[in-house]
């Protein structure tokens, strides 16, 4: 595939006007990510947009603290993801500390019952007896699932952040800012956050209603690292809000304010808790709670989140460790297969706009992550296919990863309208998204979905680009910088981590770990570190061009500046 195009991102006139308060670096920065004014920057919590504009909020709040005061059993269903896990974590915890007397949780297991709350699933969840079923990071799909349970007389209240379908599930209630009827200002909260701001909107009902007059009311600050770690997991745009939030559990997680769960994950991952960040979230803790959905039952990660002892948490989060080994195991060899299908057809691939890609011995839990690896090598939306098993052996389980010109739900949405019956079902949001088809439609279902995207995505939006924040100045390679930068985030979706853009001399280079590349560099007379994930050796070139952000390495000590370089072009 051809090199990408390296182009830095425009930094409009209010650039200006951030200088005077914060520093010049800086100002480019935010300005270049639409940052207007410094009032914008501010993370603290009151900050926080209310909850009056998610629909259905109230009622769901109403029906959460009857439950609560009246002792009802009150069943959490979660989704098997990161996401999915912190919803459920939060769920389950923050209602024990209001004084609920009866709180489970159930999570489908993905290779027996699929996704979200289907009819099987809630009759799997009738055996414990509930008084009302809860969804979290899922439901605004499941039609037939919410029909079971009214079937048995057991109220639903659906929290969700994916796009609904035409029709919505009859549930008592719907929280999802994604539907139509909610006027919340941001339709980017993971799961994990919506179900943290109706939890809000409970526990002041329950103050309302005087249920905290011989108990402690929680403190909800103290359930933000779980929102952290689920909101940059999930890769939902860092927003406003998000921002605030991620920033906030991050604070605490740093504090040491965290739940032991988290502080154990973070110890197998070999991260320091006081220096932890949203790229430690997003690529060492994130990772390890998915590898249990991924590969056998998200409930070992659930339960990981919500033990209060220190040892067990541990214990816990070392099989999670080990499920992650695996899982990259499983990974490499399937990214290996996906990219050999691809080089076999490239000058298809080329000429093609969404990519499918399928092999009958991958594992289902993975094809999301391949997809992924295989969307950042072509930059084109990738569906990657595995067979579904044994409960549905004539059926082709997908897991689509897009590029942000394309809105990929609205991609599959558009394929099923022009091909009735082809999608047995469908759900997700801009940047992923699942489907299920029969794996007799899978030729038709890639030319189908090659041409939506030809028709929906311009040519040009094809063309691979690195956007950069332009060069740094030589004075600003060192560790201050670094730690600016750092504080100045959270970085991750819509709201990108800086990289840079410069050559360097390439003073020495030597391959480490699972095929690295680490390097010595110089520039205008200072050496710095430097490594490039997944990347090989650069075959003798002296000088270099980088694309690079900035990270602080603290295995050693004293912690020093260490370049993280994303793209190389060897020069000379």
């Amino acid at each position: 595939m051809p090199e990408p195009v390296i182009v830095a991102r425009d930094v409009p006139d209010t650039a200006g006007a951030l200088a005077e308060t914060l520093p010049p670096l800086l100002a480019r920065i935010y300005a270049a990510r639409g940052v207007r004014d410094p009032g914008e920057l501010d993370r603290s919590l009151a900050r926080l947009a209310r909850p009056d504009g998610l629909r259905d909020a109230d009622k769901a709040a109403g029906r959460l603290a009857e439950a609560v005061m009246r002792g009802e059993r009150i069943l959490v269903i979660g989704d098997f993801d990161a996401d999915g896990a912190t919803s459920v974590a939060l769920s389950v915890s923050l209602l024990q500390a209001f004084g609920a007397a009866d709180v489970g949780f159930l999570v489908p297991n993905r290779f027996e019952f699929g996704y979200g709350l289907s009819p099987e699933i809630v009759a799997l969840a009738l055996r414990q007896s509930p008084g009302l079923m809860v969804t979290v990071d899922n439901g605004v799909s499941s039609i037939a699932g919410v029909d079971a349970a009214n079937a048995a007389g057991v109220d639903v209240i659906v929290t969700d952040h994916h796009l609904p379908g035409r029709e919505l599930p009859a549930a008592y209630a719907i929280v999802n800012p994604n539907v139509p009827g909610s006027t919340f200002p941001s339709g980017n909260l993971a799961g994990v956050g919506v179900v943290y701001y109706l939890l809000g909107l409970v526990r002041a009902r329950l103050r309302d209603a005087g249920w905290f007059t011989d108990r402690a009311a929680p403190n909800l600050g103290d359930w933000l690292d779980l929102v952290a770690l689920g909101t940059v997991a999930d890769v939902v745009p860092l927003d406003r809000i998000n921002r605030i939030l991620v920033h906030q559990g991050l604070a605490r997680m740093r504090a040491g304010r965290c739940r032991p769960g988290i502080r154990a994950l973070a110890e197998v991952a070999g991260r320091t808790l006081a220096r932890i960040t949203e790229q430690d979230l997003g690529y060492a803790l994130g990772p390890r709670l998915n590898a249990a959905g991924r590969l056998e039952d998200m409930a070992i990660g659930i339960r990981c989140l919500l033990e209060t002892d220190a040892t067990r948490a541990r214990t816990l989060a070392r099989a999670l460790d080990e499920l992650n080994v695996a899982r990259r195991e499983l990974e490499r060899e399937m990214v290996r297969d996906a990219e050999l299908i691809v080089a076999q057809h490239e000058s298809r691939v080329s000429a093609r706009y969404g990519i499918c890609v399928y092999d009958p011995g991958w594992h289902q839990g993975i094809v999301g992550l391949v997809a992924s690896r295989l969307r950042e090598k072509i930059d084109r939306p990738v569906i990657a296919f595995a067979d579904a098993g044994v409960v549905a052996p004539d059926e082709l389980k997908g897991s689509a990863r897009s590029i942000g010109a394309l809105h990929v739900r609205d991609a599959l949405d558009a394929v099923a309208a022009g091909h009735p019956g082809m999608l047995v079902r469908f759900g997700g949001h801009a940047m992923a998204a699942g489907l299920v088809i029969k794996r007799v439609h899978y030729d038709r279902f890639a030319r189908a979905f090659d041409a939506v995207v030809e028709r929906m995505v311009p040519a040009a939006a094809l063309t691979r680009t690195l956007e950069t924040d332009g060069s740094l100045a030589p004075s600003a390679l060192n560790l201050e910088t670094a730690r600016l930068l750092r504080d100045a985030g959270p970085w991750g979706q819509a709201f990108p981590e800086p990289l840079f853009d410069d050559e360097f001399d390439v003073v020495s280079e030597r391959v480490v770990g699972q095929a690295h590349l680490k390097m010595v560099l110089k520039r205008d007379g200072r050496v710095v570190d430097a490594i490039a994930f997944r990347r090989g050796p650069l075959g003798g070139a002296r000088r270099a061009r980088m694309v690079y952000r900035l990270a602080e390495n603290d295995y050693g000590s004293p912690a020093t500046l260490q370049l993280v370089v994303e793209h190389i072009e060897a020069l000379a």
